[in-house]
């Protein structure tokens, strides 16, 4: 009977202690170097040129961390662990997190369809819709009413276009006023009153404490495919504005080589920082990347060009890492390179 006991309770201690160690999420995220996947596989023009060499989307995996990966990242060189909080803001449910993240990616794929499609002369109209609601945010007016998923067409009677043109409008207010909200959720429209407050982390700025981000369509001839799967963020755009435009182009673009790079783009074609960036020279090296093209950011001291430069040194990485600005920087810089 004591052996049984003893069996019982070991066993109670070893399920406990798996569950601890293995299933038990912790208040943490951890970063870590993802992978560098071919574009061609990715992003599909209808008809479109091949190339010699490789364009490469170059990813960092992240996820709430178990006590043993917790453990295992704190030992290791470029994860990063960062408080929950800091990822996924208060009140966002992990489900909520991922969709803005996969509508991050939607919009930074629209805004290189437009960049290399007019960079290569042909057909594109795009087209704003408003904006897309992808969270709320906790102890703000717009929680009371406003769900995720909802699309804004007009406050105060405008017609709201872009992200860029409710954010001016709100800054316009002060704390305490109202704002009429003419929003689209499912096939109903509905107009609601929205006081305008401080954020609580911030009482120098006034909104209404939404997450957004911009509702568009894009049209093109001839037709891109994207397959990027659960992929989220908006650090594609550059390298998927290249890939397109090397696809809608004769020439051969890569040269030959494996190019990666990273940097969010908007419409006028502008790189902007991303984070991660040191985790993404780790992959592509690993990958065998040859040319990695990062924000430059006008050149500031601590721009993402020069962490990868740091981070490529520390790893006795043979990339060449090239500094941009605009994609027009990126292109430039494949246009006057030699064929390997």
């Amino acid at each position: 009977m004591k052996n049984s006991k003893r069996i019982l309770i070991f066993l109670i201690l070893t399920c406990l202690l798996t569950f601890t160690l293995i299933i038990y999420k912790l208040p943490y995220y951890i970063y870590k170097p993802g992978g560098a996947d071919p574009l061609d596989d990715v992003v599909q023009v209808d008809n479109g040129y091949k190339s010699e060499g490789t364009m490469h989307l170059v990813t960092v995996s992240g996820g709430q961390a178990t006590v043993i990966e917790y453990l295992i990242a704190s030992l290791q060189s470029f994860y990063e662990i960062v408080p929950l909080e800091k990822v996924r803001p208060k009140g966002m449910t992990e489900e909520e997190y991922l969709q803005y993240q996969l509508k991050l990616m939607e919009s930074s794929q629209h805004a290189s369809v437009v960049v290399a499609y007019e960079a290569a002369n042909k057909e594109v109209t795009f087209k704003d819709n408003g904006i897309f609601v992808l969270g709320v945010i906790e102890g703000m007016p717009a929680a009371k009413t406003i769900h995720v998923g909802d699309r804004f067409i007009k406050v105060d009677g405008q017609i709201i276009k872009n992200s860029n043109d409710l954010i001016s409008y709100v800054e316009t207010k002060q704390s305490g006023d109202y704002i009429e909200v003419l929003i689209e959720r499912g096939k109903e429209q509905l107009t609601e009153q929205i006081e305008v407050a401080t954020f609580p982390d911030d009482d120098t700025k006034v909104g209404i404490g939404i997450r957004l981000v911009n509702d568009t369509e894009v049209a093109v001839k001839p037709e891109v495919m994207f397959d990027s799967g659960n992929i989220g963020g908006p650090s594609a755009g550059l390298m998927f504005a290249l890939e397109m435009y090397d696809q809608l182009t004769e020439d051969d673009l890569t040269k030959g080589y494996k190019i990666a790079g990273t940097g969010e783009i908007d419409y006028e074609g502008n790189i902007h920082r991303i984070g991660g960036i040191d985790k993404k020279i780790v992959a592509a090296d690993k990958a065998g990347i040859e040319i990695f093209f990062a924000p430059y950011e006008n050149g500031s001291k601590e721009s993402n060009y020069e962490i990868a430069l740091q981070t490529a040194t520390e790893i006795n990485s043979d990339m060449i890492i090239v500094p941009v600005d605009t994609f027009f920087d990126a292109l430039d810089y494949l246009h006057d390179l030699e064929h390997k």
